[in-house]
């Protein structure tokens, strides 16, 4: 076998295993990934009810109701053009209120998202991103309000326009 023989079969050998790899990094992946909809996004497409997604908008005026439970909370998530009803079983955090953005995980079944966690917005300033994307794409996005830094890149970028 000559050099140039041996040395086209370690390529193809390394690119074959290369293959391999990346093929199982994905299947793993694909697990793993939790996809971002507004609620306008969830009426006009297909989800799998199987699948863990995330849901992001305002809590609806006049939408949040406690069950006798007092764990169960229903309330209505909204980008101003669609509503999508989320049940949620457990403590929400202290800023969650009507009017503010949330961020919720789960599953939808049935029309109705069932959500393990609710995140609320922690500050005046801050929504994540995938929520603002969403409120502009239906036109309720308050301009007042900014979205967050993303890293501390996105940190140091934001402090150093807010100085005069």
């Amino acid at each position: 076998m000559t050099r140039k023989r041996k040395r086209l079969y370690l390529v193809l050998g390394g690119l074959g295993l290369l293959a391999v790899v990346t093929t199982f990094v994905l299947f793993a992946l694909q697990a793993n990934i939790e996809l971002f909809y507004s609620p306008s996004d969830l009426v006009s497409q297909e989800v799998p009810s199987d699948r863990t997604i995330r849901i992001g908008g305002l809590v609806e005026n006049g939408s949040v109701k406690r069950e006798a439970d007092g764990l169960t909370l229903d309330f209505k998530v909204t980008d101003g053009k669609s509503s999508v009803p989320v049940t949620y079983k457990g403590d929400v955090p202290d800023l969650f209120r009507e009017g503010q953005g949330v961020v919720a995980q789960g599953k939808l079944q049935q029309g109705t998202f069932r959500a393990s966690s609710v995140l609320a917005k922690h500050d005046e300033n801050y929504m994540p991103p995938e929520v603002v994307d969403a409120l502009k794409r239906s036109g309720h996005w308050q301009e007042g309000a900014k979205p967050g830094p993303t890293s501390s890149a996105g940190a140091a970028a934001t402090a150093n326009a807010k100085q005069p």
